[in-house]
């Protein structure tokens, strides 16, 4: 059965690659993605005003990490503009891995606002 965790704290810059101080703080596990979902947004918003704050769900379950998205019609990021299915990158053995794959595509389309690319476990 899959255990999610909350992890993250305060990073040195937005690039999120390292912690300003210490170890990243993990919450959890969680049974479900629900309740770490749930962890996850109060420890968003209590630092929603600190740029350099940032959480994320990980999931222990030996799944594939694959970074998904594209240009979409519009920034609901329902639709994708070519009328076909959203891109897809992978699979990657490792969270970081993927993170990289996944700068790689969020950057190459930072102009695009109606471009977006996420990390899932597949």
């Amino acid at each position: 059965m899959a255990k999610y965790w909350v992890v993250g704290g305060e990073y040195k810059d937005t690039s999120f690659n390292e912690l300003a101080r210490g170890e990243e703080q993990r919450f959890g596990p969680f049974d479900n993605y629900d309740l770490a979902k749930k962890e996850w947004a109060n420890r968003t918003w209590a630092n929603v005003d600190d740029a350099h704050m940032r959480f994320r769900i990980i999931e222990e379950d030996g799944r594939a990490y694959w970074v998904v998205g594209g240009i979409y019609t519009d920034t609901s990021f329902t639709a994708m503009a070519n009328g076909g299915a959203e891109e897809r990158y992978g699979p990657f053995d490792a969270y970081e891995q993927a993170k990289k794959a996944w700068q790689e595509k969020a950057w190459s389309t930072v102009d695009d606002c109606n471009a977006r690319y996420r990390i899932e476990r597949l």
